[in-house]
């Protein structure tokens, strides 16, 4: 029988132990809540993407495949791109945010084959496979018609993207997580790329684009983000 000294000694390795295996592990605990394949960027999409407000890194391109990445907690991030672009080192990195609860990551690159591999380094890192992320929630959307000049000024004011007209059909639509504004709003162009997109805000609680133009172009694309949206695997 074990002396209380010798189980208390033995108790007292045992967490030694795991706690020294722990960095050498991965990242065991990361949760993965965004895991975003965005096949083609779209060209305003693509525009978007590439202004210093989100390519804090390297600017993709029309055509460019991409990754999105979300996890938390958010400096977990940091192991998440050291794995992708160890693993890959031809893919670009255009976005590295580190929010409050949360750590962003998007890769791209020409070869949809190249973000692939970045993708499964990712996985392996984390442990985790592409649906056990998040299934995104839709929160809101609506279609506001001839938007008015006073309505325009004002949201011109804090817009990201192309200006609001006066007088266009404005689709706003919000969901969360916030990152699945992305592939909502390039999923939207792609369908109808006669639309204008006003603003893509992907970082927060909650997504909310900002998309305008006549009123056949704005309800399709409705349409489409809410079918895309409505299709992602994830728990």
């Amino acid at each position: 029988m074990s002396t209380p000294t010798t189980t208390k000694q033995a108790a007292a390795t045992k967490r030694s132990s795991a706690s020294s295996a722990a960095p050498d592990s991965g990242t065991p605990s990361t949760e993965l809540r965004v895991y975003l394949r965005i096949e083609g960027l779209q060209r305003q999409f693509a525009a978007t993407m590439a202004t210093p407000t989100r390519a804090r890194g390297y600017p993709p391109k029309a055509g460019d495949h991409s990754l999105i990445v979300e996890v938390a907690p958010a400096l977990a991030i940091q192991r998440v791109i050291d794995a992708a672009l160890k693993a890959t080192p031809e893919v670009e990195p255009g976005l590295l945010y580190v929010e409050r609860q949360y750590g962003i990551l998007e890769v791209h690159s020409p070869s949809a084959d190249v973000v692939e591999q970045a993708g499964q380094a990712i996985l392996k890192t984390l442990n985790a496979k592409a649906e056990d992320q998040l299934k995104p929630k839709i929160l809101y959307s609506d279609i506001i018609e001839e938007i008015g000049d006073q309505h325009a000024v004002i949201l011109n004011r804090t817009r990201d993207a192309s200006m609001l007209m006066p007088g266009s059909a404005l689709l706003v639509y919000e969901m969360a997580p916030a990152l699945f504004a992305a592939v909502a709003a390039n999923s939207a162009e792609r369908v109808a790329p006669n639309l204008t997109l006003v603003d893509v805000q992907m970082i927060g609680a909650a997504g909310r684009l900002f998309i305008s133009g006549d009123l056949k172009s704005v309800t399709i694309a409705r349409e489409e983000i809410t079918r895309v949206l409505e299709a992602v695997i994830g728990r």
